[in-house]
């Protein structure tokens, strides 16, 4: 939801500066609904927006497009997902009509059912509706005036569970915010049938909620520990929290370091062993600042607001579920960093019996790749470290070989060298020689001859390295390493320049060597001084 909030800031500034450039002062009706539709932007907020700043938005043309979308949704004969995609159903339940959560201390509730809507599944015929009845097997939503269930917001993933009535059982696979200040159950019935107005029984899926409070609990935790850590620029640009892991995103300007996030880590898992109280207050949004309460950037909040304190260490503004205690927590492990955007870092963590299992995964990993290498899981590193001694050793050998190969391989060039323009050239192809090897065996040449330039290219499989040299005398008649290279090197795919003396490039067609040892010729002619 963040990330397409802030899509639709940078597409109503685009729509402003099209404002400002033609004189005009009003946002067209289709360009509000397009921002409401797409982003998810508040057509309010657009209002807001634009009338700080001298503009408005055509209201009676927001209402129309509304109006139209609404017609082409029930005139359209299309499909949707179980989910509830087409959402717009939703907006033809009375508006008196509200859903209470009222589960942040309990997993069950008795409420009577105030909505029931056909939500029609992938490949089905027909439109989502709203219904009387739901029937064995059938898709659908549940509105009940009051629910345990936690629906999706503020990264916090729905809550799953089972709803009850007297002649039916209802699986819930999802909770959402609806419109109309409503919750509806997404699932299926499982069996028999529920009626509209019927009283019915909610029950949470107790382990999976407590899983999604502790990734959400320890989410407080980590924001904190990074704004310690890395400095109090750190601002949330974005979390996700399910049964299986925390994703946090959040302002900073470079990769962390692998002591940073130790230390981070090692932070969040000292305040969980602290066993430090989670609180929940409601006040005034002012008091909640003044108490210092970290908020997010950009959000709108009324005037009454939750704020969720862990012991002195954490304060935020939160309306979702949390543990009563950081040590149900458990364990916190960062599992990975990265960058999403410009100046904006992702981790991902796990908590709980989610660290035992990746730690278990690592374990059984570790111990294959112990056998494999016939030790102990304790003597991977020793071992890792002289396999790779032994790898540096191999190399050096090999290429050792290589470059013997190689030279012996030149030993005739001298004798098949040609003469441009009272200049020897000696160019040669040769396979498997990297960088370092062909700037060597470019040296050997130059110091038996005189007066001489010196190409090699080497073929090394899906590339091809080429060296240039030139010796005093033939740079004082014009020749050029750098400038030659320049001519040569498209000939394998690639560029690449130098000195008067020396010169490499490298590129990705081996097949062009042969082409690019012809231009050599040519080009070395150009440059040399007729004599």
């Amino acid at each position: 939801f963040d990330k397409t909030y802030e899509q639709g800031l940078e597409i109503l500034a685009s729509m402003e500066k099209e404002l400002e450039a033609s004189g005009g002062k009003m946002l067209s009706g289709e360009n509000a609904f397009r921002l409401y539709d797409t982003y998810g932007f508040p057509v309010d907020s657009t209002k807001e927006i634009l009338e700080e700043r001298g503009y408005s938005i055509d209201e009676d043309g927001f209402e129309a497009a509304m109006k139209k979308q609404r017609e082409t949704a029930r005139n359209s004969r299309k499909t949707t997902n179980y989910m509830g995609a087409d959402a717009t159903i939703y907006e033809e339940i009375d508006p008196k009509l509200q859903s209470v959560f009222v589960g942040y201390d309990t997993f069950q509730a008795k409420s009577r059912s105030i909505a029931l809507v056909h939500l029609v599944s992938e490949g089905e015929d027909g439109e989502n509706a709203l219904v009387d009845a739901l029937t064995d097997g059938m898709t659908g939503a549940i509105i009940t005036e009051e629910t345990p269930f936690y629906a999706t917001m503020g990264g916090q993933i729905g809550d799953k569970g089972t709803i009850e009535s007297k002649n039916g059982s209802f699986e819930v696979r999802d909770t959402l915010h609806v419109a109309g200040n409503k919750i509806a159950h997404i699932g299926q019935v499982t069996r028999g049938m529920f009626t509209l107005g019927e009283q019915v029984e909610l029950v949470v899926d107790e382990k999976n909620r407590k899983d999604i409070c502790r990734n959400h609990s320890a989410t407080h935790l980590l924001q904190k520990a990074l704004r310690e850590v890395l400095g109090t620029h750190v601002e949330q640009a974005g979390s996700y929290q399910d049964a299986y892991r925390t994703r946090f995103d959040f302002s900073h300007f470079q990769a962390m370091t692998p002591q940073e996030l130790k230390e981070v880590e090692d932070l969040v898992n000292e305040k969980i062993q602290e066993e430090l109280p989670v609180g929940t207050k409601i006040m005034s949004l002012e008091d909640a600042r003044k108490s210092g309460a970290m908020a997010l950037f950009g959000e709108k909040y009324g005037d009454k607001v939750r704020v969720v304190t862990m012991g002195d260490f954490s304060t935020e503004l939160c309306g979702g579920t949390h543990v009563k205690n950081t040590v149900e927590i458990g364990s916190f492990k960062i599992v990975s960093e990265s960058g999403i955007a410009a100046g904006v870092r992702r981790i991902e963590a796990l908590t709980g019996r989610n660290v035992r299992s990746y730690f278990t995964k690592i374990e059984q990993e570790m111990q294959k790749a112990a056998e494999k290498l016939k030790a102990s899981p304790a003597e991977l590193t020793d071992k890792i470290a002289h396999l790779q001694e032994q790898l540096k050793k191999l190399q050096s050998e090999n290429e050792s070989l290589k470059r013997k190969e190689a030279q012996k391989s030149l030993g005739d060039l001298s004798e098949t060298s040609k003469d441009v323009n009272g200049t020897k050239l000696i160019a040669a192809s040769l396979k498997g020689v990297d960088m370092n090897g062909l700037r060597d065996l470019c040296d050997t040449m130059k110091q038996k001859e005189k007066n001489a330039v010196i190409v090699l290219v080497s073929d090394n499989g899906d590339k091809a390295q080429l060296v240039v040299m030139a010796d005093a005398e033939a740079v004082k008649k014009g020749a050029h390493a750098g400038n030659l290279i320049k001519q040569i090197a498209p000939k394998i795919g690639g560029g690449g320049g130098g000195r008067p003396d020396m010169a490499q490039a490298g590129g990705k067609n081996p097949s062009g060597i042969a082409d690019a040892l012809k231009e050599a010729e040519a080009a070395l002619s150009a440059q040399l001084i007729h004599e």
